[in-house]
């Protein structure tokens, strides 16, 4: 995933979920927040972020906030990105599913009873619901989601039990927006009732998987399978 017209700044001021306040250079401007996330850990007063440019546009803002620098870590913090790092990686054939078949089909959002799912495929005779999720909260090296409690969160893993119960294979995929990190775990202290249902969904057969990111200022590529701690 590749994004254009990068440039650096600086993080000033978040006013509220939807915009921040940031400096290129000695120009204060005002950038839309890709992520609607707390964040708090990243968003610190100076830190080195860059933004997506769009100087042809009639937006409010021109910006996009794209990653942030946590100390060394570059962190990508687009909520909108890890399914699309997760749809590239299938159609470029990487098998980051660990199943036998190649996959013959793949679609972006499917619906299912009171659900939509990030994405569709098929291999053979199997029919595969994947839900994604995207991971920025990194404490001592380790991986954590959520960062906010959520209730949809744990919607959407009830759905993907019951389309497992009638014949679909069914994932849960988290994408960690970084690189190089030592496990991936739920965030129990933010929200408990999340890291339940990860449990009992992984209980009745639901695939539960984690990959880190390699980040760059302009682009982001599902990497490496990270070790999962319920």
């Amino acid at each position: 995933m590749k994004y254009n017209n990068i440039v650096q700044a600086e993080f000033i001021n978040r006013p509220n979920r939807f915009i921040a306040e940031c400096k290129i250079g000695n120009e204060d401007v005002v950038v839309h927040v890709k992520n609607t996330g707390r964040c708090k850990e990243l968003l610190n007063i100076n830190a080195k972020v860059f933004l997506e440019y769009f100087p042809e546009t009639a937006r409010k803002t021109k910006y996009d906030l794209i990653s942030v620098y946590k100390g060394e870590r570059l962190i990508n913090m687009d909520s909108q990105v890890p399914n699309k790092v997760v749809y590239e990686a299938l159609k470029n054939n990487k098998n980051i599913l660990c199943i036998e078949k190649p996959l013959t089909f793949i679609k972006m959002e499917q619906k299912y009873k009171q659900s939509r799912f990030d994405i569709y495929a098929e291999s053979g005779n199997d029919k595969i619901f994947i839900e994604v999720k995207g991971v920025t909260l990194e404490e001592n090296n380790i991986a954590m989601f959520p960062d906010a409690p959520t209730e949809r969160g744990i919607k959407h893993i009830y759905e993907l039990v019951d389309a497992y119960e009638n014949g679909y294979m069914s994932y849960i995929i988290f994408v960690i927006q970084m690189e190089k990190v030592s496990y991936f775990t739920p965030n129990y202290k933010t929200h408990e009732e999340f890291g339940k249902a990860l449990q009992y969904a992984s209980s009745k057969g639901i695939k539960i998987l984690a990959y880190d990111c390699i980040v760059e200022k302009d682009s982001i590529i599902l990497n490496n399978k990270v070790d999962i701690k319920l």
